[in-house]
């Protein structure tokens, strides 16, 4: 196998696999992130850690812990991490653009089909049963990933309490993530051993990555390529806006949708899941731009398509601009205001990764921060599994509501709203991932045709 290269002194890394493979790669992956954030982590687990041996479990855990710590959805910045530590800036760009491609796309061609018929019924049976797929390939992550990051007592009750935290107390994400890091730097800081022991690249008898766990990275951070990565990231950003705003004025419902989405891809910190009220409440109330019934199917929209599910912002800026177009058709107002709304919902991932992964990299050794990281990463696993039961109860169960007893607030289901059918997918497709060891493709091709095939019987 060949040995992992690194980037000279000053310059971006050089390819660590054939850019070839790794396009190919990246858009196999880009087909299959489903499930939000805790199924597309799942898919780069299994492919670039397990499979494929690209990267190490613990250079793996740690590009994520760093992800966390931002604003935006954390798998497509995972993806740019990844992809720029493989084949340096334009592995982060192919990775980054394949990871929403296929998702905007689809979606942007759903919007469509709504807005002409508004009925989403075959989409509605296909994400019947993908959904099933996907529960089985996070539980499956959630196992493999805590099997091999939990290796401490005190990494595991890390775990235990960041799922307690989110499940039973809707603790606000960020104080979660600020929490582990404060564990793992203060458990560094009274037993140093915690973090030094196992580990490896998970220790499964597998060839080693090509990217190990302690190969060093030679992108040297600087405040020159710092101020012109800032600086070519802030023009790509904005001159969008800019130009909108030139073109059809300050009120358009373009450059509103613009200002509005910009700021909202900076508060998106643990995910849509964290930010989707805001939105909604936003656009529903606030702009008029759908209504409440319309939000919760864009979502259903954005669920059944791969790629993050943060992506609902692109159907709620298409109706926005469709039913508002000024003095354009309402078609080219959709999708301009389509268009646009992705491009400032998903550039600033790209930024926030090339501009700081350089310095998370040195900092991989700095053993005080990396131990505040691996405390994330425990956190991680906790957050993981939370996604996963919440992904689990509107997947199985029809109806859902929040219960309370004191500080404790439990997202229960109704036992009557269970979906049968798709407990029976998801049964077989346990059945395929954890017994018959299938490809996760497979997997997901023949619960598609199981959901296809309970629309014709009903």
């Amino acid at each position: 196998m060949r040995k992992p290269t690194t980037a000279t002194e000053g310059k971006d890394s050089v390819d660590v696999i054939p850019f070839g493979a790794a396009v190919r790669a990246w858009f196999l992956i880009s087909l299959q992130t489903f499930g939000g954030p805790a199924g597309q982590i799942a898919v780069m687990q299994r492919t670039l850690v397990e499979e494929k041996r690209w990267i190490g479990q613990r250079r793996f855990n740690h590009a994520l812990s760093y992800c966390m710590l931002l604003p935006g959805p954390e798998a497509q910045q995972l993806a740019i991490y990844v992809g720029w530590l493989l084949n340096g800036t334009r592995g982060g760009l192919v990775a980054g653009v394949l990871f929403v491609l296929p998702g905007m796309l689809a979606l942007l061609a759903l919007s469509a089909v709504y807005v002409i018929w508004q009925d989403t019924a075959i989409v509605t049976a296909l994400f019947a049963g993908i959904a099933p797929a996907v529960l089985a390939i996070v539980a499956q992550a959630v196992i493999r990933v805590a099997r091999r990051s939990l290796t401490h007592p005190v990494l595991i009750v890390t775990a235990v309490a960041a799922f307690v935290a989110l499940a039973l107390f809707a603790v606000p994400f960020p104080i979660v993530i600020v929490a582990a890091a404060a564990v793992g730097w203060t458990v560094h800081r009274f037993k140093p051993s915690v973090f030094t022991s196992g580990g490896g690249h998970g220790g499964d008898g597998g060839p080693a990555p090509l990217i190990s766990d302690d190969a060093l990275h030679d992108a040297r951070p600087g405040w020159r390529s710092a101020t012109r990565i800032l600086a070519v990231g802030l023009v790509a950003w904005w001159s969008p806006v800019a130009l909108v705003a030139l073109l059809t004025g300050a009120d358009s419902v373009f450059t509103t949708q613009g200002l509005f989405f910009s700021g909202a891809a900076l508060i998106t910190f643990g995910g849509a899941y964290a930010v989707l009220a805001f939105v909604a409440q936003q656009a529903v109330e606030t702009y008029g731009w759908l209504s409440p019934g319309e939000m919760v199917r864009g979502l259903a929209l954005a669920e059944s398509t791969p790629g993050p599910l943060i992506m609902v912002v692109q159907f709620v800026a298409f109706l926005g601009a469709y039913r508002d177009p000024g003095e354009l058709t309402p078609w080219a107002a959709a999708l301009l205001g389509a268009l646009l709304t992705t491009w400032v919902t998903f550039v600033p991932c790209f930024l926030f990764i090339f501009l700081g992964a350089p310095y998370v990299e040195r900092l991989r050794h700095n053993t005080a921060i990396s131990s505040a990281l691996t405390g994330i990463t425990a956190a991680v696993v906790g957050v993981i599994a939370n996604l996963a039961v919440y992904f689990a109860l509107h997947t199985l169960f029809g109806t859902t509501e929040i219960r309370t007893w004191g500080p404790v607030e439990v997202l229960t289901p109704d036992p009557s709203s269970l979906n049968p059918v798709g407990l029976i997918i998801t049964v077989i497709a346990f059945v395929l991932t954890f017994v018959l060891r299938w490809p996760m493709l497979r997997i997901l091709g023949v619960c598609a045709l199981l959901g296809l095939g309970s629309l014709l019987l009903t």
